[in-house]
């Protein structure tokens, strides 16, 4: 596993084995129980032996580093987002999956079954990422070149059809369009038993380039309402009209997960600038943007993730590619910034791996 995050040398070189452990023990203390730690606990639970003003003295230190503050007059210290960065680069140990959560995660990320969309187990993959990790969890995919196997319209009432796609692994994607006034059943079969015949084993990209080669043959064996028949399932199964390059689905599960803990009106509002975010088109195509920047799993912690920076959440996200090494997506989690890296990193590592895998 890659996990690109650049250590700061020099303030790691200016921490003694004693600053060290203070500073590690803050703020594993802050992510398992989101409280401030003060000098009489710490020197409690030290493995070397100082009294509270000799940590008093090495927190100060700390504080005048930028890595640790503290949220009131009397109270403990909290990691600041600076600390918290140097803290998953410095001193976080990032191993395997474990057996328990791979085996979690098996069961729910695995290749959709016949006649299961390909929506469907992104759903549940973001859905288990959420419930793993307390957090938000996201799946993103970009309009990619699964391959067109089979096409067919099932009339639902005059004027509405349901449109089946099927692609290569048995993807199904089905969706609703409008009919034109006055369309027939047998035009209907007209456009499936066209785009069966003529664009079957193409890419949509390949579908679409193809059709328009063959336009002059299409106006000659399809009337009118036939000919837009057919345009109408290739834009589903493109997912509409947009550059070819643009993600096309979003899915999060768990938002609701984000709403524990928060302490008042201020926090509220910060989720909804998140809720916000998540809803807008640019928001993830910068999402795909930040997973495709370099290979492994990429950590954003508060501001220096500029898309959700108002929010202060942090993301952890990783891409899955294709059969040709081509990103196609990523998988992460969006959470508050006491998220416990150490196990949902190399979780997001292999969930994005299996998603590869599904996506060959």
């Amino acid at each position: 596993m890659v996990l690109r995050t650049p250590a700061d040398t020099d303030v790691y070189a200016a921490l003694d084995e004693r600053a060290g452990e203070i500073f590690r023990r803050i703020v594993e203390s802050y992510l398992e129980h989101g409280e401030p730690l003060g000098s009489r606990n710490l020197s409690r639970i030290l493995p070397m032996s100082l009294s509270p003003a000799s940590v008093r003295n090495v927190m100060s230190d700390l504080e005048a580093l930028g890595l640790i503050y503290s949220p009131h007059v009397s109270a403990g210290r909290l990691p600041t987002q600076l600390g918290l960065r140097f803290f998953v680069d410095a001193f976080m140990q990032v191993g395997k999956v474990s057996e328990e959560d791979r085996a979690s995660i098996d069961r729910h990320v695995h290749r959709p079954s016949h006649g299961q969309s390909v929506e469907t187990m992104m759903a549940e993959a973001s859905r288990m990422l959420s419930g793993m990790s307390r957090g938000a969890g996201i799946v993103i995919t970009a309009k990619n070149d699964t391959v067109l196997k089979h096409v067919e319209f099932i009339r639902l009432e005059p004027t509405k059809a349901l449109v089946v796609l099927v692609g290569d692994h048995d993807q199904v994607e089905n969706r609703i369009i409008e009919l034109p006034a006055g369309t027939t059943n047998s035009q209907l079969t007209e456009a499936a038993n066209f785009l069966n015949a003529h664009l079957a084993g193409n890419t949509i990209f390949e579908a679409r380039t193809k059709l328009e080669r063959l336009r002059q043959q299409v106006r000659g064996e399809l009337d009118a309402l036939s000919q837009d028949l057919v345009e109408r399932g290739l834009a589903v199964w493109s997912g509409g009209d947009e550059e070819e390059t643009k993600p096309t689905r979003l899915i999060v599960r768990g938002r609701a997960n984000l709403l524990e803990g928060l302490a008042g009106a201020e926090d509220v509002d910060r989720l909804r600038m998140l809720f916000d975010d998540l809803e807008k088109k640019d928001s993830l195509i910068q999402l795909l943007n930040l997973a495709e920047s370099g290979p492994g799993v990429r950590i954003f912690i508060g501001s220096e993730n500029k898309l959700f920076s108002l929010s202060g959440s942090s993301l952890i996200v990783a891409p899955y590619r294709d059969s040709d090494e081509r990103i196609v997506g990523a998988v992460g989690v969006i959470g508050p910034t006491r998220l416990n890296y150490s196990r949902i990193v190399p979780m997001v590592d292999y969930t994005a791996q299996l998603m590869s895998q599904l996506s060959r």
